[in-house]
């Protein structure tokens, strides 16, 4: 009996030894990589995608790999995020979902992120004063564990990255053209200047936009084929629409005499494609809204 007890001790101590040299191996190598003399998990950034491009926001999923070098699995409720370009916070969120990593291995993680323009054109706006064509990009991550791991419980990691620096496009309606109007039909031509400010071209394709005239709409269009909007430069582009008389006779007095107190509203929508491959905006979808008055396209 004393000797199977022995025997168990001695499986139990070359069992501790064995732990203590992986962890210890473990440890040496997280030093050497990163210079930090704790092991604990690793967020990296592995892609980002913008999805839509709005009028008031931007919508982007950023996937994020969790590594975990730790000799036993982990569990966490979420993550909390910060996202900072230029050091300044333009979004703040959390991933709700519960997050669990096996000892040695790794998970990817999609964070759904919304960044409000306001925000973004007032850090640009600062950039652009100082003539700044790349800044840093930084996202601080937060996430606590159920059962505390090393002593710890929270853990944290701060990921930066120097980029260029992604300019909203700037879509402005230079005139609303009205040709011909006839009783069966009348030609309109929406005339839009689109501004860009990146050091790399998009193209436009599947655009599809409406034009609205005093709360009424007067006009829908499809443009299929692409339509390239060259990289730092304002690309002058016309959508035709051809309106049938019912749509536009009930409104010719105010378009004709009450220009100033008469509102318009078009809308585009689009799929951006980047032919370099440039995987952040490629298939993003656009969705532009320009309003204003009659009255701001009245000529010299």
């Amino acid at each position: 009996m004393k000797k199977g007890w022995i025997v168990a001790l001695g499986l139990l101590l070359i069992g501790c030894i064995g732990a203590y040299i992986w962890y210890s191996r473990l440890k040496s190598r997280a030093e050497n990589e990163s210079g930090n003399a704790t092991l604990k998990p690793r967020l990296e950034m592995s892609t980002l995608e913008i999805t839509s491009i709005d009028d008031d926001r931007i919508k982007m999923n950023v996937k994020m790999l969790i590594d975990n070098p730790l000799p036993v699995g982990f569990k966490a409720k979420g993550l909390k995020y910060t996202v900072l370009m230029a050091n300044t916070p333009i979004v703040e969120d959390a991933y709700e979902k519960t997050i669990e990593v096996e000892s040695g291995d790794s998970t990817l993680i999609t964070l759904p992120m919304e960044v409000m323009n306001q925000k973004l054109m007032t850090v640009l706006k600062t950039l652009d004063r100082k003539d700044i064509d790349s800044t840093t990009y930084t996202v601080r991550s937060q996430f606590d564990l159920d059962v505390p791991i090393l002593g710890e419980r929270t853990f944290t990691q701060t990921i930066t990255r120097r980029l260029p620096t992604f300019y909203l496009l700037d879509v402005k309606v230079d005139d609303l053209d009205f040709g011909k109007v006839g009783l069966k039909r009348t030609d309109v031509a929406a005339k839009v200047s689109i501004t860009n400010k990146n050091r790399f071209p998009f193209s436009f394709t599947d655009t599809h936009y409406t034009v609205t005239i005093n709360g009424k709409q007067i006009a829908e269009g499809d443009q299929p084929e692409p339509i390239l909007i060259k990289e730092q430069a304002t690309t002058p582009v016309v959508f035709p629409v051809t309106l049938k008389p019912g749509q536009t006779l009930e409104l010719l007095p105010k378009m004709l005499f009450d220009k100033k107190d008469t509102p318009f509203l078009v809308t585009l929508r689009c799929k951006l494609i980047d032919k370099s491959g440039n995987s952040v905006i490629h298939n993003s979808q656009m969705n532009t809204v320009i309003r204003g008055t009659l009255a701001d396209f009245k000529k010299d």
